[in-house]
């Protein structure tokens, strides 16, 4: 993997999403950690299976799909339970995300992780661009967005990686306070920053 990895991640709610979508729109390759572990657990896959022996049937849709939102409550609720779901996704999501990464067109690469810092992904990156906003942000954004209880989210605000440390590990930083046209603007200069080490 030769070619510039650039980590974006952020906390939840800091619209690490809609940053990956204004990189893509110039044209960047992105390998986003969210789809590679929905893609692990498709139906009919031994992840899905062992998920669902695991925490029994109700974890499923009845499309058979995984319920993540019970999912989610269930592990957070629950330490052993998290650690559990991480040792057997963790090492299948690196290694889907190995090949993706491998398989980067464009002059750099972005990895989109929420997790990158909490996890060995930042070992793959050269540089790390975190997303900022305040936990206030985080928790209103959350809210609006994905129905989940206030509870549930400052569980997950917890479980990630304190936005001081984040800050303090990033190589290049975006703040998502002043809404989308901003955003766009600070990602299309960062991304001629990039190509500029680059050339």
């Amino acid at each position: 993997m030769s070619k510039m990895i650039i980590g974006l991640t952020g906390g939840i709610g800091s619209g690490k999403s809609a940053a990956a979508t204004l990189f893509a729109a110039q044209g960047i390759d992105l390998v986003d950690t969210d789809l590679l572990s929905r893609e692990v657990v498709e139906p009919g896959s031994s992840a899905l299976g062992q998920i669902s022996a695991h925490f029994g049937e109700e974890i499923l849709n009845d499309d058979g799909n995984l319920n993540r939102a019970k999912l989610r409550e269930q592990i957070f609720a629950n330490p052993s339970e998290k650690a559990w779901l991480e040792a057997l996704l963790h090492p299948l999501i690196n290694d889907l995300m190995r090949r993706r990464l491998n398989a980067c067109k464009s002059p750099y690469c972005l990895l989109v992780s929420p997790l990158l810092l909490e996890t060995e992904q930042a070992k793959f990156v050269d540089r790390i661009l975190v997303i900022d906003v305040s936990e206030e942000t985080q928790l209103s954004r959350t809210l609006q967005r994905d129905g989940s209880s206030r509870d549930t989210i400052k569980a997950i605000i917890a479980s990630q990686i304190s936005r001081k440390e984040r800050l303090a590990r990033a190589d290049d930083i975006i703040s998502n306070e002043d809404g989308l046209d901003a955003l766009e603007e600070a990602v299309i200069a960062q991304h001629r920053r990039y190509l500029a080490n680059i050339e």
